[in-house]
């Protein structure tokens, strides 16, 4: 069996969210969207469920971490090419991101990082591979 991974968001105001993400490319499954949540589809095995902060909390039993003060977790997102990690980031600001750090480089690896308008971060990366081999 392929596994899939669900990353769930609690965000402040759906359409904005539906919105940013929709900017940087991604679609939405219909199927389990609505008032209450939004499916932002990354790939086949990957998915975002982003839930209004009050229904977030109806699932997490410990206090929900405010990703503008407190970085929890570090989302990293793999890309293609140097040229799509700059594009990421380039549709994020567009889209009411913020960049979260400078870009990093460290041998035949790229990375930039933003935050989406709730203050999640997200790492695009990119490795080139065939420099190592």
């Amino acid at each position: 069996m392929d596994r899939m991974i669900f990353v769930n968001l609690p965000v402040s105001d759906l359409d904005v969210s539906r919105r940013f993400y929709v900017g940087l490319g991604f679609a939405v499954n219909e199927l389990f969207t609505d008032d209450q949540g939004v499916c932002i589809v990354v790939s086949d095995a990957v998915c975002l469920i982003l839930l209004p902060s009050e229904r977030f909390a109806e699932f997490a039993p410990s206090t929900v971490a405010d990703p503008r003060r407190i970085t929890q977790v570090l989302n990293a997102l793999s890309a293609d090419s140097r040229a799509e990690v700059d594009a990421l980031v380039a549709r994020a600001l567009t889209h009411g991101g913020t960049e979260y750090r400078d870009a990093m480089e460290d041998g035949p690896g790229y990375a930039r990082a933003v935050t989406d308008p709730d203050g999640h971060a997200w790492e695009f990366l990119y490795y080139d591979l065939a420099a190592v081999r």
